[in-house]
């Protein structure tokens, strides 16, 4: 497959509808660990759009990595590692629990890069959720698609934090809550759930915390401590993969439009940087 072929896929678009329904949060505050959720009643929190529009892939289409096999919308990019890269979101107004949502999703960008660790491809999607009122989120998200691991290969750079923390959170990650993300978000990627495929195929320590999930815990300990904020802006870039057999730290700061975030692992790398603008009440 060569990249003028994959270029092809710039500007294909697709559709989906969905309802925003209260089941999935429910699920998302226990997983969080919430008896009181810090969001407003009766609307999906900042990055709980990630809980619907869920792959509905047939089970005979399912490829050995538990991904839908590579086409479609998406380009058939013939590297087999797939991970989140970052993403950046506007929340333009909320979206109600049981309202009816649509999402648009564009292709925007494919760009082949050279890395340390091989070849890699970057796939750059618009996603824009909506409402009846109009669009609710505006959505760009990066995916890299690298080469699988090689024995020898180094490990990824540390880079450490640029400042202290004024939050922290420290978590213990385990099996259980990896697949209750994956199972709230209906992922079946294999990295978040199969050790010996983590291990034997793509050559991970262990099981590999979702990206999605380190920004959605971002999320949730800027809520902690600001209960009743309005976001209003939130990007992240992955820095460092975390896995479940290691400690992980949350870490913020408060700024004048709302705060820096960050994961570190348990060598006090970052693992996830992100930016976040709100609105206080």
């Amino acid at each position: 497959m060569t990249m003028d072929h994959l270029r092809d896929w710039i500007g294909r678009s697709e559709g989906a509808e969905d309802v925003a329904a209260p089941a999935a949060l429910t699920g998302l505050a226990a997983m969080l660990d919430h008896d009181n959720p810090p969001w407003p009643a009766g609307e999906v929190p900042p990055l709980g759009h990630w809980l619907y529009f869920l792959p509905k892939a047939l089970q005979r289409d399912i490829a050995e990595d538990g991904h839908p096999h590579k086409g479609g919308f998406l380009p058939p990019v013939e590297l087999p590692r797939r991970m989140w890269a970052g993403d950046t979101l506007t929340f333009h107004r909320p979206i109600r629990s049981g309202e009816a949502i649509t999402r648009r999703s564009t292709i925007e960008e494919v760009t082949p890069k050279e890395g340390r660790s091989g070849r890699m491809v970057f796939v750059k999607v618009r996603h824009e959720i909506s409402t009846a009122a109009g669009v609710a989120i505006t959505e760009f998200h990066d995916i890299v698609y690298r080469e699988a691991a090689k024995p020898g290969d180094a490990p990824v750079p540390g880079e450490r934090p640029a400042g202290e923390a004024v939050w922290q959170r420290r978590i213990q990650p385990d099996p259980v809550l990896l697949f209750r993300y994956s199972a709230l978000t209906f992922n079946g990627h294999r990295i978040h759930y199969d050790r010996d495929y983590c291990r034997d195929v793509e050559g991970y320590p262990g099981l590999v915390f979702h990206g999605p999930l380190s920004a959605t815990m971002l999320m949730d300990l800027f809520l902690r401590e600001n209960p009743g904020a309005r976001v209003t802006g939130f990007r992240f870039r992955a820095k460092r993969p975390l896995f479940d057999i290691h400690p992980l730290t949350l870490c913020g700061t408060p700024t004048d439009t709302g705060a820096t975030l960050w994961v570190t692992d348990h060598e006090g790398f970052v693992a996830m940087s992100a930016e976040l603008e709100a609105e206080r009440s």
